[in-house]
């Protein structure tokens, strides 16, 4: 009896030790975390440096956009957002953390954000190790340069016009005019430009006049994905919500997983000598090893022409998107915008890709639409290599996650003047030559949409020439403005950020040009 007794004891004191252990180490990690971390004299919020749990709440409501962005207007340009991050809004995080220096790669990414899903493959975007990164990019950059472009602006056109029949028709069928969401129409025609030139088969989004279903999955799994990646920090809930994804949603996922690799299958095999973004890459292509200078595994391929798909064509109907709901609420950058585009072209027909280039007011607005709506909100953390590293002046130690939030960065008070407002005049020469302008001190290198660095943005030079001919078109043609019903206008700032932008209409109202 006294054994038992003694063995209960033992056994009840070590369920008593384990027990205090799970509750009291989270306090005492807070507390360390706190007070003795290498962070801990940034400015930040306390309950954010304690726990990463405020970052992931955050994340998973939508609003860590908007809760960083209030840190930063809080405590500065440089502030600490988990026990592990510091988010930048300084200009030289950019060079600092993507640009490669004498000696030094550029931070790398976190696996835990970037990595892909379990069971797939990585690609350019999700891709995290550096040689893969260079050797995709390396066989897919001759399909994104300007002879690319020359010889893709016909596709460029080709949809654009067709989104600007569809309002023709739907301004005709209204008595004169149409009430349009701009958002869904944006994405129907840039999704049909990226299937076109990636797969030379449209989605065909504005034949039908609605969204392809694998583009419609990708907009339901934001939210998802963004909780699972949340997960990665804690692997007991990882493996618990592995668990809970619905049976139907796999089977969707499988099922549409299936339709990019039947497309790259069809381009790869077609004899077609188009110049597009697969066709480098149809004699180099490989299904082992690709550390090496020849050669991608198919299923890289399939990983990398689905994300091309998605940011390629999401991004640039964001800022398309945000644009005209900037436009139809400043009448006056409007007036001014429509006066060089139809005093400029003396047709529909000479507006091209050479012709919209230099248009200066028009690339102005663009630039502070890039400014103030940055189509993807926020960049995912980088790691800060083993031996540490500065950052804006700041040695940090290796393994510290870095991030930068472009809201923030790009409405950074000390970086520019009116930081919150439409002033496309902040981007004319003359307010970087007057030192008189308002906006001359302006950092305009702070305004880095599609970043820097090798892992830039790819198809950057296509994604100009769609916004500056399909918004030079669509102005050229219509009239616009906003909504009767103020309950239709969009607070672009209220706009929900997951792992992208939240999608919600934004209605203009079409009328045809008045003159």
């Amino acid at each position: 009896m006294d054994a038992l007794v003694g063995q209960f004891s033992l056994t009840g004191g070590a369920l008593l030790v384990a027990i205090l252990v799970i509750l009291v180490r989270p306090l005492i990690l807070s507390i360390y975390n706190l007070v003795g971390h290498p962070l801990s004299p940034l400015p930040g919020r306390k309950t954010w440096a304690a726990s990463r749990v405020p970052f992931l709440w955050a994340l998973i409501r939508g609003k860590l956009v908007h809760e960083i962005e209030d840190m930063h207007r809080r405590f500065g340009p440089i502030v600490r957002v988990a026990p592990d991050e510091v988010a930048y809004a300084h200009p030289d995080a950019w060079n600092d953390i993507l640009q490669a220096k004498a000696g030094y790669l550029p931070f790398p990414k976190d696996p835990t954000w970037w990595a892909p899903m379990p069971g797939a493959a990585p690609g350019l975007v999700t891709g995290v190790d550096h040689d893969l990164h260079a050797l995709v990019r390396r066989q897919l950059s001759p399909g994104f340069t300007s002879r690319a472009l020359a010889t893709q602006e016909g596709t460029v056109h080709q949809y654009v016009d067709l989104l600007v029949e569809r309002w023709r028709e739907a301004v005709s069928s209204g008595q004169g005019e149409a009430e349009v969401d701009v958002m869904r129409w944006f994405n129907y025609m840039t999704f049909d430009i990226l299937g076109d030139l990636a797969f030379a088969e449209s989605f065909e989004c504005l034949q039908r006049s609605e969204y392809h279903g694998w583009i419609s999955l990708i907009f339901d799994n934001l939210k998802f994905n963004g909780a699972m990646i949340s997960a990665r920090f804690y692997p007991m809930v990882d493996s618990i919500l592995a668990m809970l994804i619905p049976a139907s949603l796999v089977k969707a996922q499988k099922a549409h997983a299936q339709l990019i690799v039947d497309k790259v299958r069809r381009r790869l095999d077609s004899t077609s000598q188009r110049l597009d973004f697969i066709s480098t890459i149809q004699t180099n292509i490989q299904d082992t090893d690709y550390k090496n200078d020849k050669g991608l595994p198919l299923d890289v391929v399939h990983a990398t022409f689905s994300e091309l798909t998605i940011a390629g064509s999401e991004t640039t109907a964001m800022a398309l998107s945000a644009a005209l709901n900037l436009l139809i609420h400043h009448v006056d950058e409007r007036e001014v915008l429509v006066r060089e585009i139809r005093g400029h072209f003396g047709s529909y027909e000479e507006i091209t890709v050479q012709s919209v280039r230099d248009m200066v007011y028009m690339n102005a607005v663009l630039n502070e639409v890039l400014r103030l709506c940055p189509p993807v909100p926020w960049m995912p953390p980088r790691k800060v290599p083993d031996r540490g590293r500065m950052v804006c002046g700041r040695w940090l130690p290796g393994g510290t996650r870095v991030s930068i939030t472009f809201t923030s960065m790009h409405r950074e008070p000390t970086s520019f003047h009116a930081p919150s407002s439409f002033c496309p005049e902040r981007w004319l020469p003359e307010a970087t030559d007057n030192p008189d302008s308002p906006f001359h001190n302006d950092k305009r290198h702070a305004v880095q949409p599609f970043t820097l660095g090798p892992h830039s943005c790819i198809g950057q030079n296509l994604a100009w020439a769609e916004m500056r001919i399909a918004l030079a078109k669509v102005l050229w043609s219509f009239d616009i403005a906003a909504p009767e019903d103020e309950k239709k206008w969009v607070v672009w700032e209220s706009l929900r950020t997951f792992l992208l932008i939240e999608k919600k209409p934004i209605a203009v109202v079409l009328k045809p040009r008045a003159d």
